[in-house]
């Protein structure tokens, strides 16, 4: 948070130096007015003028986006983050050398990533936001390995009558498993277990009747 009081001749002139010291604009700070001034006998005379102060709050998404940076950079990548936003959805894109390292096995460390960021932007945010840090598009060929994954294991859980437990997944990931089997009506999916170590279980039509 960064934060100045000013003076000036009026209330507007007070908070207009303030904005230009913060070199920010009016509709990102909020604004206390400390003292509305005072003119004075013929504009001399016991003349006193205004104070404000004026507080900009520091950027939830920058602030999340120097975190992406300072890790990064810890790990040994120097990556470039490409930030798109659509109201409360914030995507952070990584690219750059070296970009396996913040992948990891299945994803993993790039799960822990989204999930510390969208930590850190929130504590910032007063509304609240939904992360995702990607990279190079791998949540993309992710998603597309865990659809042919749950088509295959619903046709083992029918071919075998029995069903089938997947590996432990992150919520969203298991959102997908659950949205590609939708379509088979002779099979149910289920979350069993607790974080992290929750996962799906595909249960075939013989198993739930």
């Amino acid at each position: 948070m960064k934060q100045i009081t000013a003076t000036g001749h009026s209330v507007e002139e007070a908070v207009g130096s303030a904005l230009a010291q913060l070199n920010t604009t009016r509709d990102r700070v909020e604004i206390e007015i400390l003292d509305e001034g005072k003119k004075g006998f013929l504009g001399l005379f016991g003349a006193r003028q205004a104070a404000v102060k004026v507080v900009m709050p520091l950027d939830p998404v920058e602030e999340a986006r120097n975190f992406l940076k300072n890790v990064s950079e810890k790990m040994g990548v120097a990556a470039e983050i490409v930030i798109t936003r659509e109201g409360k959805n914030v995507t952070f894109q990584l690219s750059g050398n070296k970009i396996a390292l913040l992948i990891g096995k299945r994803g993993q460390t790039l799960n822990s990533l989204q999930y510390l960021t969208q930590l850190v932007a929130n504590r910032y945010s007063k509304q609240y936001l939904n992360v995702v840090v990607d990279a190079e598009d791998y949540r993309k060929r992710r998603n597309e390995t865990l659809i042919q994954l749950a088509e295959r294991m619903a046709h083992k859980a029918l071919r075998t009558g029995r069903e089938v437990a997947l590996d432990p997944m992150p919520s969203y990931e298991r959102k997908v498993i659950h949205t590609a089997l939708m379509n088979f009506t002779k099979i149910k999916t289920s979350s069993n277990g607790s974080e992290p170590y929750r996962h799906l279980v595909i249960i075939p039509e013989k198993q739930y009747k």
